[in-house]
């Protein structure tokens, strides 16, 4: 809400201050050398073991550096980490913890307040710009060839007139926007040149007005009769009347807004944001079909057909953004999918791809029916000119000659077809099909389906099938110079210049494309096998191969073994693609044993779970006792839950490593499938398949001085519609240092749709040990101390699927909770961090500057991999960057967008947009840089994995007894999830990168 005019100077602060605990030595981190990697030459490396300096040597004192705590497991013993006297170096920032790693805040009078209440708290964070600063922008990046790109951002010019907001209460009360906005919009028609002064008001469509200049009235009632244009389309309508009282509320600081942009204040005036947002929105809004931040329209583009019912409907994103150009309005192109307004009858038809007039339903059928039509809205056309409007809530399970209903409170009871018959002389012709459900319907919640059409402007939430998926990508795939083009269309359609609600704030939008200064970052070079004729590679736009080249570390398959699920796949079809990936293994410069331990065993989808339970009993029993290391799994093309099953079987259960391969591939083997295939086995074995040169040669800043730690972590949510099961998270972390390439990950069930990852750190009683530590942060950091022989001394922290407006609150729960589990292992263990958001889920795109210069884009007409943007649309004070690392297949490449919130590494513009854009590099499935770096884009792989070790009951019905094992069920209280928790990941699948 918006803050109440005060004189400047008179704004009290109570911040909250976050001070670390944590000594600051005189010591900072030397940075690393320079390193030139643009060049068709390696850089200058030494010995692939070479090791840094003694980290205790004077010279290496002398110069500095922090000291290497640890060493070996040998010197170590059990304990995680032996004391040190010496604390790390931290920045000057305003976060800590105290001794047992918890945030603590400081009151404005020095006192402190008990972090634990701030992690206790669900969602009691702070959301006020004023609790704590994110990281301020260190400058800019310097590296790099510089070029100029066109983004879709357009300058805004800062209105100068006051904005004020007022309340609105509307009665009776209605949850309708559309009828909100029915309503206000008759009362500014009514009332705009008397009681509203001549004022244009721009409306939420629920309790907010916004006015440019105040009105006459600080409060008013007003009585407004709006006609039902629902009951009929000729005679007499129905009028509903409504009382509306508006409230004078708060003016907006415009001036707080300038000084923002400014680069002058550090805090954003989100109520001042909203307001212009809300204004530019306002003509649209009455123009198109409103959908979050989107507007589409069949008029835009003509609508094309998806299948089963469904149609694409084009239409724009627009969104107000601050930026340090100033204010900029994002647009964009969306497309979504839309239900096709047609006679239900027909829509079922397309749903279940058959003639449903002559033919009776089968119970799977009345099923999917179901499931697709319930929450959808028709409109009636048995009643002449009646055109009511009712959303489905079910389907009957009796046709509708089967259908019976009382009529009075003496149980008459009367068919449907004898009640439609008399009351509106309708005769339902096909009476083998069920009814539709539905509510408010007067003396029966029954409505014949061919008495029913589908209302227009619906779109479609649930899953899409894999053809609709294709044939909406089809759609929404431009390449960027058409997009860019259809931007400007947009643009010039919307005419903000003629806009009646940009006139009346004074709001005046460019009709230009930004242009903003880039950067292309060199690619980094990548080290592969001394034993291969290519021992180092430097990729060109994006991409490589792995011709002449060898694993870096090649694992050994000994013992493996073949299960055969697709009838289609004959004995020796599927022997000769095992032994050609056989080849393309050793080829690759992995020890790969060519026969399988036992004979492939064929065996049918539905009997997943005995199948791979015999294959591995029968297998044990072969090499007697020793575990199988590779299990291979040939699916058919369309296998359902067959891929989820395997997986969860095998790495829930049997504690199997395994890689399948779908049915297309084994008919038609191409060197580059099986080279892939490859590389996913390698690192699923616990192997590298390339590093970057400068790591294992101790070149990388604030990654190669100390040992650290990278981490990613995501949280994947149910689709819409599933309103009980739960979230899952998921975090990995790298396993190997100085090469920050192997990873480890974890992933756990939490409460439906909670963003804030639970289980980062965890404590809990145990009868004999007392109050024990754990959770996923803790875990994967006593992984990496077992799998280096180091501690890690440096924490960068890649969260990947945080909107803005989730900023502060998972960065405090989440810093604390990295805090207390770094705590946990050894007191006054706290090293720094890095916590840095990563973002796909936006809508900025970049553009070549001249999409003729063939010098300035890929094949795909797209930016060069490597531009990096941060400046002019980036944030006026924060350290954030859009990076588009990857070189473009098809469509707009979408740039990542990186957003430093926490550093206490001190990394430079230049270093952490390197570090971020070198490790795009050393993705393990394929050879080619990608558009989001590796660990968040793991963490969000595992995740999706993770969804498939729900039982088959939790995935279809939601949460479950989290009871279990206690013999009940789990209840619910208001506003809480229950949720069975996830099964364990066995120990040697945890160990490496099986979401591969």
């Amino acid at each position: 809400m918006p803050v109440r005019q005060m004189k400047e100077g008179t704004e009290q602060h109570h911040h909250l201050v976050f001070k670390t605990h944590l000594q600051n030595t005189t010591n900072p981190v030397q940075k690393a050398p320079k390193t030139a990697q643009n060049g068709n030459v390696p850089p200058q490396q030494g010995p692939h073991n070479a090791k840094p300096q003694n980290p205790t040597s004077p010279q290496t004192r002398n110069r500095g550096r922090r000291r290497v705590r640890g060493g070996r497991k040998s010197d170590q013993g059990d304990a995680f980490m032996r004391p040190s006297s010496r604390h790390c170096t931290v920045a000057h920032k305003p976060v800590s913890a105290n001794q047992d790693g918890v945030l603590v805040a400081s009151t404005a009078n020095g006192s402190s307040e008990n972090g634990d209440n701030l992690y206790d708290m669900e969602m009691g964070f702070p959301t006020s710009s004023k609790c704590l600063n994110f990281a301020s922008r260190p400058g800019f990046g310097q590296v790099g060839t510089k070029c100029i790109v066109k983004a879709n951002h357009f300058f805004a010019e800062l209105p100068d007139k006051d904005l004020n907001q007022y309340d609105v209460t509307i009665t009776p009360e209605v949850s309708s926007k559309t009828v909100n906005r029915a309503v206000m919009a008759e009362l500014v028609g009514l009332y705009k040149e008397s009681d509203l002064g001549m004022r244009l008001p721009a409306y939420d469509g629920r309790k907010s007005l916004y006015t440019a200049g105040e009105l006459p009235f600080t409060w008013k009632e007003f009585r407004i009769k709006l006609i039902d244009k629902e009951s009929r389309i000729n005679g007499p309508k129905r009028e509903r009347e409504y009382n509306v009282v508006i409230k004078y509320v708060a003016r907006a600081n415009l001036y707080h807004l300038g000084q923002f942009l400014a680069g002058k204040r550090a805090d954003a005036p989100q109520e001042a944001l909203q307001i212009l947002d809300i204004v530019l929105r306002e003509l649209s809004t009455k123009r198109y079909c409103s959908i979050g931040r989107s507007f589409f329209s069949p008029d835009i583009r003509r609508p094309q057909r998806l299948g089963e019912g469904l149609e694409s409907w084009c239409g724009f994103y627009q969104s107000i953004r601050p930026t340090q150009m100033g204010l900029s309005l994002n647009i964009d192109m969306a497309c979504a999918a839309f239900i096709e307004p047609l006679p239900v009858v027909e829509f079922v038809g397309q749903l279940l791809g058959k003639d449903v007039l002559s033919r009776p339903l089968s119970d799977s059928d009345r099923i999917k029916i179901k499931k697709a039509l319930r929450g959808v809205k028709v409109e009636v056309t048995h009643r002449g000119n009646v055109r009511r409007k009712y959303r489905i809530s079910g389907l009957t399970s009796q046709p509708t000659r089967e259908l019976v209903f009382p009529v009075d409170d003496n149980s008459t009871m009367k068919s449907v077809v004898e009640y439609f018959q008399e009351m509106y002389g309708y005769t339902i012709q096909h009476t083998h099909l069920p009814c539709l459900q539905v509510g408010n319907l007067n003396k029966a919640n029954y409505l014949p389906m061919e008495a029913c059409k589908i209302v227009e402007g619906q779109r479609y939430t649930k899953r899409l099938n894999e053809k609709q998926i294709t044939a909406l990508l089809k759609v929404t795939c431009q390449r960027p110079r058409d997009r860019e083009n259809d931007i400007l269309q947009t643009i010039q359609h919307n005419s903000y210049d003629q806009d009646p609600y940009a006139k009346e704030f004074g709001i005046k939008i460019s009709e230009k494309l930004a242009c903003v200064e880039a950067r292309i970052l060199p690619a980094p070079w990548l080290k592969y096998h001394e034993n291969g004729k290519e021992k180092n590679c430097l990729p060109q736009v994006g991409q490589w191969n792995m011709k002449n080249k060898k694993m870096i570390n090649g694992m050994t398959v000994s013992r493996w073994a073949c299960i055969n699920f697709s009838r289609s796949v004959q004995e020796s079809v599927a022997r000769g693609f095992c032994h050609e990936l056989y080849q393309m293994c050793q080829v690759s410069g992995m020890e790969f044993h060519p026969e399988p331990v036992i004979p492939i065993y064929n065996a049918r989808p539905d009997q997943v779970e005995k199948a791979l339970k015999h294959v591995y009993h029968v297998s044990m029993n072969k090499t007697k006792g020793k575990e199988l290391e590779l299990l291979l799994a040939i699916l058919p093309d369309s296998n359902g839950s067959l891929y989820g099953d395997l997986k969860r079987i095998c790495e829930t259960d049997l504690g199997l490593i395994s890689q399948c391969c779908l049915t297309k591939h084994v008919f038609k083997i191409t060197k580059q499938y099986l080279a892939n295939v490859s590389l996913k086995i390698n690192v699923k074995m616990g192997g590298r398949n390339t590093v970057l040169l400068d790591a294992i040669s101790y070149r990388i800043p604030l990654v190669s001085d100390i040992p650290t730690i990278i981490f990613g972590a995501d949280v994947t949510h149910p689709e819409n519609g599933e309103d009980s099961s739960p979230s899952i998270a998921a975090v990995v972390a790298s396993q190997d240092w100085p090469e920050v390439t192997k990873y480890a990950g974890l992933v756990c069930a939490q409460a439906h749709r909670q963003e804030l990852i639970q289980g980062l750190y965890k404590t809990w009683h145990d009868p004999v040990r007392g109050t024990v530590s754990g959770g996923m942060i803790r875990d994967l950091l006593v992984s990496f101390r077992k799998a280096t022989g180091q501690k890690p001394l440096r924490i960068i922290f890649y969260r990947d699927g945080v909107s803005e407006g989730q900023f502060y609150q998972v960065l405090l729960y989440e810093l604390d909770a990295i805090r207390k589990a770094c705590a946990s292992l050894e007191p006054n263990y706290q090293p720094p961090v890095t916590f840095i958001i990563v973002q796909k889920r936006h809508h900025t795109r970049l553009f070549a500057n001249n999409h003729r210069d063939r010098s300035s884009t890929d094949k795909s007409g797209n930016i060069l991999p490597g531009t990096v943007v941060d400046s002019k649309i980036c944030h006026p004070t924060e350290f954030d960057f859009y990076l588009c690392s990857h070189a473009g297949i098809q469509g707009t490449s979408r740039p990542a967008h990186y957003h430093v919130l926490w550093d206490e590494n001190n990394f430079t513009a230049d270093g952490i947009q390197s570090l971020t854009n070198n490790l795009c590099y050393t993705y393990a499935r394929c050879t080619r840089s990608v558009s989001v770096v590796p660990p968040a884009y793991y963490a969000h792989l595992a995740a999706f994995r993770a969804r498939f070790y729900m039982e088959p009951d939790m995935q279809e019905n939601g949460s479950i007894g989290s009871g279990a094992g206690h013999g009940s069920k789990a209840t619910r209280a208001a506003g809480e999830s229950c949720f069975r928790p996830l099964p364990d990941l066995k120990e040697n699948v945890k160990r490496v990168m099986f979401y591969c």
